[in-house]
């Protein structure tokens, strides 16, 4: 145990740590001080990993903070546009379709299998305007 430890690479984690935590406060903060819904934030975060995946400029961060950068919705959206991108290089035109839902499956897997788990054992509530 002590030699994963000593292997581990502490400030990846901290980069990790701290670039998933800015991304989140940033929607905490578009939550708290703005009028934008959480689901037109969601669709904010998916499409500004999107774009910046599709400029290549979104690699850099993936780059530098790993797990930090992909877990979080903009990742997700990084790895539509890369999975598109790749797609079209091998397939053509039709990759641009394809591409983006072969890469993200299973992440959206995952996302309907916990989101039912989480249906079946909460109590929603609407929120209060």
């Amino acid at each position: 145990m002590q030699e994963f430890f000593s292997n581990f690479d502490w400030m990846q984690l901290l980069y990790c740590f701290i670039t998933g935590g800015i991304i989140c406060l940033i929607g905490q903060i578009l939550i708290d001080k703005t009028k934008l819904t959480p689901a037109r934030i969601l669709v904010i975060y998916v499409t500004t990993g999107a774009v910046l995946g599709g400029l290549g400029i979104y690699q850099y961060l993936v780059d530098f903070a790993g797990a930090g950068a992909t877990v979080p919705l903009t990742g997700f959206g990084y790895n539509l546009a890369k999975g598109a991108i790749e797609a079209v290089k091998e397939y053509g035109f039709i990759g641009a379709f394809i591409g983006g839902t072969k890469a993200a499956a299973g992440g959206i897997s995952a996302a309907i299998f916990f989101g039912y788990i989480a249906s079946l054992i909460s109590k929603p509530k609407m929120k209060k305007q």
